[in-house]
């Protein structure tokens, strides 16, 4: 498919593409420990070396030989494993002693397999020697395995690539044929059909590589193997640099808007809430992922005070390409002055409608909103809600909208198409509501809770809970924020009944969707939402704990206002993050297609030389 076949896709077809892109990272399976490594490869050599004795000649003299073959065999297969570890592939991001060992141990298991049937069929025919002609396709199945991995994973140069992948099958073979115990064929022929057979192996990865390469290519301009060994890097040893190099290629640049509202007392900064429009993404520590948390450690050095740093409305089209884009916004928010408070707020008002839960609450001229769907699946709104929620505001009278994408409800399907006409209906009706309100002089109090008991693992990200409460007229009202990716359905009712027992009028859950915590995990989303991997009871007596201390320090306060745009951002842009996605899903799909159909013509050819000609 073409730029502008991705151009044309549909909304169904974008979710759909970003759904099973995501998912891919479920997939990815977890090795052995270093000691599970050494016994199974320990067992397969010996293995190897009984069985191929054993077959040739069963006795008690041929078990012992095996078993001496066989410790030979692990011996040399460590050794060579350590030295392409230790010195060949000394600086690779990727491939280390355990991966090593871990394909050393699939790769002999396919040689050996096939190499004991030459050994079954000279026993069956009693044949003069053992022609290894099975033995050949073993060597071409290690090899194009080993090659393949190699050539995807590792970020050495193509030499040592090269000796890395023929080195430890080279010695593992010779250590076989050396002892002169056993009647091969002359080695000369035996050369030659491991020499086709490793040629064979080279030109079928090959012709498998450039196929899936040409996805790539004709996509976004990036051979599709160095995508995937930039996001293998990421999600398995945590380096950013080689898939934020490939991001930052792609991006586009646009301006973005960091809309702040600080609360002041009499002692200094009370609290602040900041909503970026930017999104954080797209997963783990690359680009903007862990950006709230970074914006709200940056903010409470700077002015002490508890940050609070909800989703706004955003999506993976404003996930910052990279880390130097992060420390840009960040300098441009750290270098605003707060001023003009005002020290009147309007009560909390809360509308349900349609499904659509929306919250408003004025500081002077300024409308903080709140947007939920909760009990049903919440993810990230239309970008085209901001601009429309901006303009309601403005025909209301406001100077400025801070609006929140609570993010805080997943259960399913999420179709944004859908739900963007009855959420712009509630958060207008609201708005007008608001802008009747009466205003009153209000309090603040705040308070930071970060459990040591909750992990990025367990969906909790290093923000912690942020809670802030206002008071005006004796109403009180929470806002909750959880440094997570959404919540799991139901949570937010349950947090919300509980806390009433506080003397809390009104209350509301939000997530950061920070992805600091997405590709951290095996399951299904790749991540937990929250509530999914933690105590229900242990996270809501955290936000209730949170809320007493909040209780306990409201004094009298002031709000203030600030909008600041941040210009030129590089950002992946809509168009690149579906073309990403597309690609991961038609690899994927090609690999297993044209793997079958490249082996089978490999291997038949290779069968059918070996039968007749050697």
């Amino acid at each position: 498919m073409t730029d502008s076949g991705a151009l044309a896709m549909t909304n169904t077809d974008k979710n759909s593409y970003r759904e099973k892109a995501v998912s891919r990272y479920s997939s990815l399976f977890t090795l052995p420990s270093a000691r599970k490594n050494y016994l199974l490869l320990s067992l397969q050599c010996i293995l190897t070396g009984i069985s191929i004795f054993m077959v040739y000649s069963p006795s008690l003299q041929s078990f012992f030989l095996g078993l001496t073959l066989g410790v030979m065999l692990f011996l040399v297969t460590c050794f060579c494993n350590y030295v392409t570890c230790r010195w060949i592939l000394r600086d690779d991001l990727i491939l280390d002693f355990r991966r090593t060992s871990f394909l050393s141990f699939i790769s002999n298991s396919l040689l050996s397999i096939l190499m004991l049937l030459d050994f079954i069929i000279f026993r069956s025919y009693r044949a003069a020697s053992i022609q290894l002609k099975a033995t050949s396709l073993g060597v071409f199945c290690s090899l194009a395995l080993r090659i393949l991995v190699f050539q995807s994973i590792s970020f050495v140069s193509l030499w040592r690539i090269g000796v890395s992948i023929v080195l430890q099958p080279s010695l593992f073979l010779v250590t076989l044929f050396a002892p002169g115990f056993l009647p091969f064929e002359p080695y000369g022929n035996i050369s030659l059909k491991l020499g086709v057979a490793a040629f064979a192996a080279f030109l079928f990865v090959q012709l498998l590589i450039r196929s899936l390469d040409r996805i790539g290519l004709r996509t976004v301009g990036i051979p599709s193997i160095k995508l995937f060994r930039a996001f293998l890097a990421n999600w398995t040893e945590g380096f950013v640099e080689p898939l934020e190099d490939v991001f930052k290629r792609m991006s586009e640049e646009r301006d973005i808007k960091v809309s702040m509202i600080t609360f002041r007392s009499r002692n200094g900064m009370k609290a602040m809430i900041v909503v970026p429009s930017l999104h954080p993404g797209p997963f783990k520590n690359v680009g903007s992922s862990c950006i709230p948390s970074m914006i709200q450690r940056a903010l409470e050095e700077k002015f002490r005070c508890v940050v609070s740093v909800p989703h706004g409305i955003s999506g993976h089209e404003l996930d910052l390409a990279s880390q130097s884009e992060n420390v840009k916004v960040l300098n441009h928010i750290l270098k605003v002055e707060f001023a003009d408070f005002k020290s009147q707020a309007s009560p909390f008002l809360r509308v349900k409608k349609e499904d659509v839960t929306a919250d408003c609450q004025t500081f002077g001229e300024y409308a903080f909103v709140i947007i939920t769907l909760s009990p049903n699946t919440m993810e990230d709104l239309p970008l085209e809600l901001r601009e429309m929620i901006a303009y309601e505001a403005e025909k209301q009278g406001f100077s400025s909208v801070l609006t929140v994408d609570a993010h805080n409800s997943i259960s399913g399907y999420f179709d944004a198409e859908k739900v963007k006409k009855p959420v712009l209906n509630v958060v207008s009706f609201i708005l007008e509501e608001a802008a009747r309100a009466p205003r009153s002089k209000f309090e603040v109090g705040a308070a930071k809770v970060v459990p040591p008991d909750f992990s990025i693992q367990n969906g909790m990200g290093p923000g912690g809970i942020s809670i802030i409460v206002v008071n005006v007229d004796g109403q009180k009202t929470a806002y909750i924020t959880i440094d997570g990716n959404n919540m799991i359905s139901g949570l937010r009712e349950k947090i919300l009944s509980e806390v009433k027992s506080l003397g809390i009028d009104y209350s509301e859950v939000m997530t950061t969707d920070t992805h600091a915590v997405n590709a951290v995990v095996l399951n299904s989303l790749g991540y937990h939402p929250v509530g999914e991997a933690i105590s229900h009871e242990k996270l809501i007596q955290y936000i209730k704990d949170g809320i007493k201390e909040a209780l306990g320090n409201l004094e009298p306060a002031e709000a203030s206002w600030h909008d600041v745009t941040v210009p030129k951002v590089k950002v992946i842009g809509e168009r690149q993050i579906d073309n990403l996605c597309l690609i991961v899903d038609e690899v994927s799909k090609k690999t297993k297609k044209n793997s079958i159909i490249l082996f089978s013509i490999f291997t038949a050819l290779l069968s059918a030389l070996l039968l007749f000609i050697f």
